[in-house]
């Protein structure tokens, strides 16, 4: 059974004491950000989802985690994604890009969330290496911080380069043609919380309290019919006191994208599982994280705007999704498979070749296992090809492809 509300009450606590305190100017920003979501509640009259809340505490405009300006990615941040850990990742990526492009006839590259901008850097230059560099570019990113970064990190590491790119602030129109990439995307959306009862599922909710956040439950008839709908389909097969998340922004989300789509493929890379593994029995507290200062914890309510919220991916969902929007689930496997059917191991020994130093050797090999190893990031991240009007088999899936599990 998961924990009961003393229980997580005390590891929330412990957790707390254990995470380095913010300094002042952050402190304050968190505090100000905990205002505005109290103000969001008692506007709606007591309560709020907690897809509410975590979407004001990861996008609130100027004091969200992903809005506010603070460092996120790499050593400095709280968290490092696979292409800050090493340029290999985009490199691949950079291959199953070229050979959809070149299937299609030609196309652009629309990166969603670009981060730090090194990934879209990295990829550049390895399509300029593969004479493959597409006309266009394109970084959808709503935070003017991050847009910041990623000009200057492409200005220093491909400043030739530049000029292919453009910024924007929503997704393109219809009629775009190439490919599309989210790494690290839906993970972050917000996500609905519940648990299953006596009396079936039931949404868990956010209050203010004594001074603080505290969780509510709320029955099915208060929920939206989307949200019941899928809840009452869980709850038939999960124990009482079961909880999850439900991430109906992502479905929304991929539908979004396939109406931009006209002919061209979505590449979806984040840690997630199949719906069956999703929802097993022995998952019974959820997937729910946070990252603060690389330190993972569950508690969601500890310095608002500070620190990330995340949770796993239903990629069933996401097929789902796609396939009712008219795409086609061309791949599904683990971030390990797809990498090495994109030749992660070749393009290692061409830097091996350039790089004599042996602690630097020993550091590529490192970086290798990181994003291939199952105990790393190899089987907890998985990818998902999405396609519209692409015939050909894509290299990425070669070595394993998982459909058939979702």
């Amino acid at each position: 059974m998961p924990p009961s509300s003393d229980q997580r009450f005390q590891h929330a606590a412990d957790e707390l004491a254990r995470l380095p305190p913010p300094d002042v100017d952050a402190q304050a920003l968190s505090e100000k950000l905990i205002t505005l979501i109290r103000d969001d509640i008692a506007a709606a009259g007591g309560r709020i989802s907690f897809a509410r809340y975590m979407e004001l505490a990861l996008y609130a405009p100027g004091l969200g985690y992903y809005s506010a300006g603070s460092r996120k990615f790499g050593e400095a941040g709280d968290f490092v994604t696979a292409p800050e850990l090493s340029p290999l990742f985009s490199q691949c990526l950079a291959r199953q890009i070229a050979e959809v492009n070149d299937a299609i006839a030609g196309g652009a590259v629309l990166e969603v969330g670009a981060g730090s901008g090194i990934m879209a850097a990295d990829i550049l230059a390895e399509l300029e290496r593969m004479e493959c560099l597409p006309a266009h570019y394109l970084i959808l990113e709503r935070s003017a911080e991050l847009h910041a970064r990623q000009r200057d990190t492409l200005a220093s590491r491909v400043p030739h380069l530049l000029e292919r790119v453009q910024w924007l602030d929503e997704l393109p129109t219809r009629g775009f043609r190439g490919v599309v990439v989210a790494n690290e995307l839906l993970d972050a959306m917000p996500v609905h919380l519940f648990e299953v009862g006596s009396t079936g599922a039931m949404e868990r909710g956010v209050v203010w309290v004594n001074d603080h956040f505290q969780w509510d439950v709320a029955a099915p008839d208060d929920m939206s019919p989307p949200l019941a709908a899928r809840l009452n389909m869980l709850a038939s097969s999960l124990p009482d006191g079961y909880q999850s998340e439900i991430n109906l922004a992502a479905e929304a989300w991929i539908k979004s994208a396939a109406d931009v789509l006209e002919t061209g493929a979505l590449l979806l890379i984040d840690y997630g599982y199949s719906q069956h593994e999703y929802y097993l029995p022995e998952r019974n507290a959820g997937t729910l994280m946070c990252h603060y200062r690389h330190r993972a914890h569950e508690d969601p309510f500890v310095y608002p705007g500070l620190q990330d919220i995340t949770a796993h991916v239903d990629f069933t969902a996401m097929a789902e999704a796609g396939h009712s929007a008219g795409l086609t689930v061309k791949g599904y496997t683990t971030q390990a498979c797809f990498l090495l059917s994109c030749g992660i191991t070749e393009l290692a020994e061409r830097v091996m070749q350039d790089r004599t130093d042996p602690r630097q050797q020993i550091l590529l090999a490192q970086q290798i296992r990181s994003l291939t190893l199952p105990g790393e990031m190899g089987e907890r991240f998985k990818v998902m090809a999405l396609t519209h009007d692409v015939d050909i088999p894509l290299r990425g899936f070669a070595m394993q492809d998982l459909r058939r599990s979702l």
